[in-house]
């Protein structure tokens, strides 16, 4: 059926339907765009900057844990305080609007991700359908949940890391606008696609490509790759720090581990 639909529609009834869907992405991520970008005064004050405060809820959070764990170098929320300087005329102008647009592709993704469903869905059969659904859902609960992690954790240990960093105590640290927005954009994005492996697991495993004997062999270097990876992302040599981003790492790797099928399927 999806066959005989696909040959009855034109080369150009699938470019017409595709700009179809392309039209009304545009459509809705601009007006979301616009909304974020009225809102974005408070949502830079209440969110975006919010890791720059010491009362941020991760800062609270590790104060407490360490205060109750002796051996633990003690986390403090007292004094921590980031100041941004803005040091390009425009600069602000442009990460208004930049962020407003980047925000607004977040929020959007689970209507992009639906119109192309819609777009290549009638090409399927209905068992093909239903795999691809449900890829579709579990890419986009993932993204968000790298996202957030991201957002919750990677990014204000990094920040308070190097923002109180100094090579020397003559050398005060000015951070500007342009670079705490690069940084926070990138690696919340990277938590995002980080956060997909899972699903990414998953496919090649349907396809055969992987199985879980891959994984085992792997795991010690799998290992070191992820504390290395965790050590890049926050540069910071003390062990909690490290492993409040190494965990959720390497869950990821569990979890993509157990997604895969046990055995290679036998090729008939």
């Amino acid at each position: 059926m999806a066959a005989d639909q696909l040959q009855e529609m034109s080369f150009w009834d699938h470019i017409d339907a595709l700009r179809s869907v392309l039209l009304r992405v545009v459509i809705v991520l601009v007006a979301v765009t616009i909304v974020l970008f009225c809102l974005m005064p408070d949502i830079f004050d209440s969110i975006i900057l919010a890791p720059c405060h010491g009362d941020f809820a991760l800062y609270r959070l590790f104060e407490r844990m360490t205060s109750s764990v002796s051996w633990l170098p003690q986390f403090t929320t007292e004094g921590f305080n980031v100041e941004l300087i803005n040091i390009k005329l425009a600069s602000q102008f442009f990460i208004h609007m930049s962020t407003s647009f980047w925000l607004g592709l977040v929020l959007c993704f689970p209507f992009v991700l639906y119109e192309l469903w819609t777009f290549i869905a009638p090409a399927l059969y209905p068992n093909e359908k239903r795999g691809v659904k449900t890829a579709f859902l579990i890419g986009c609960l993932m993204f968000y949940l790298g996202v957030a992690v991201g957002y919750m954790v990677v990014f204000p240990v990094t920040l308070r890391f190097l923002a109180d960093y100094h090579v020397s105590q003559l050398v005060p640290n000015q951070i500007s606008l342009d670079s705490y927005m690069d940084t926070f954009l990138m690696l919340i994005f990277v938590m995002g696609v980080i956060f997909e492996l899972p699903l990414v697991a998953w496919l090649l495993g349907a396809l055969g490509v992987l199985h879980r004997s891959f994984f085992k062999t792997y795991r010690r270097h799998a290992v070191v790759v992820l504390l290395a990876l965790a050590a890049i992302i926050t540069p910071t040599g003390d062990p909690f720090t490290l492993m409040v981003v190494f965990l959720p790492i390497y869950l990821l790797y569990e979890v993509s581990a157990y997604l895969v099928p046990a055995m290679p399927r036998n090729k008939a």
